[in-house]
């Protein structure tokens, strides 16, 4: 064994690994993995899932490229680390970013590999739960609500998006990029408060958590069987891809209705 090359490593891998694309940014990776660790039916270290994670921080804020049209950059970057995950035969890769997911086409259309959709995942989870004509918060970036890519999706289902007003967006995008993106942590008592408004005051039936900064907050047990965070979707299906099991505690947690 001692002799055995990298590449034989990898194909003694093949066929089930998950490739990550992360750093969208570090936190939010972070959580993902600990959260496939922790979500993951597992008795000996050989019961968890094979990964290879790209943490690739230095990718152009997702945000910002959409909003200043600036997709080309981010597009040319991020092909290189598909081309690497095409290299070590990853059998499907995760994007633990919702609004990179604005880009979803471009990213499939250069490999053959399946890419995971975290949106469409999450509203058929949405749909499963909350059937149709139902109005759902939205809780994400700018660039996100802007390209519509959770609405248009809402939509499609027959459920209705609810868009934060200016006030109220704000306050969120100061979570996602003053809070946890500069420093790590935020207040679950700030976004349980806009997550109630929602609910109460804007007549919302449920809410998206549609941001994997907003993933990073451990909200409490008030508003749990309110929302579906589109990370735990992610990493539901990037286990089962991988030939996981989910806790059954878990699967009963998430109310996620697909094996």
């Amino acid at each position: 064994m001692k002799n055995m090359t990298i590449q034989n490593k990898v194909e003694m891998m093949n066929g089930t690994q998950l490739g990550v694309i992360g750093g969208m940014g570090p936190k939010a990776t972070s959580v993902f993995f600990d959260r496939v660790i922790e979500f993951t039916e597992a008795e000996a270290d050989q019961d968890h899932i094979d990964m290879i994670i790209l943490n690739h921080a230095s990718l152009p804020d997702r945000t910002s490229s959409i909003l200043q049209r600036k997709d080309h950059q981010f597009l040319r970057m991020i092909q290189a680390d598909i081309a690497l995950l095409e290299h070590a035969e990853v059998a499907n890769i995760a994007m633990p970013c919702n609004t990179a997911h604005r880009f979803f086409d471009a990213l499939q259309s250069m490999t053959a590999i399946p890419i995971v959709n975290m949106v469409s995942e999450t509203v058929e989870e949405l749909h499963a739960k909350h059937k149709a004509n139902r109005r759902i918060g939205i809780l994400a970036t700018d660039a996100t609500l802007q390209t519509g890519i959770y609405s248009d999706v809402l939509r499609q289902y027959g459920l209705e998006p609810f868009i934060p007003s200016a006030s109220m967006q704000q306050r969120i995008m100061n979570i996602i990029y003053e809070d946890i993106k500069k420093t790590g942590h935020s207040d679950a008592r700030v976004l349980e408060g806009i997550m109630m408004e929602m609910l109460q005051r804007e007549k919302c039936d449920g809410v998206v958590l549609a941001c994997t900064e907003l993933s990073c907050i451990e909200l409490g047990e008030s508003v749990r069987p309110y929302f579906i965070d589109a990370l735990d979707v992610l990493v539901h299906r990037s286990i089962t891809l991988s030939g996981g099991t989910i806790k059954p505690a878990i699967m009963k947690r998430l109310s996620i209705e697909k094996s």
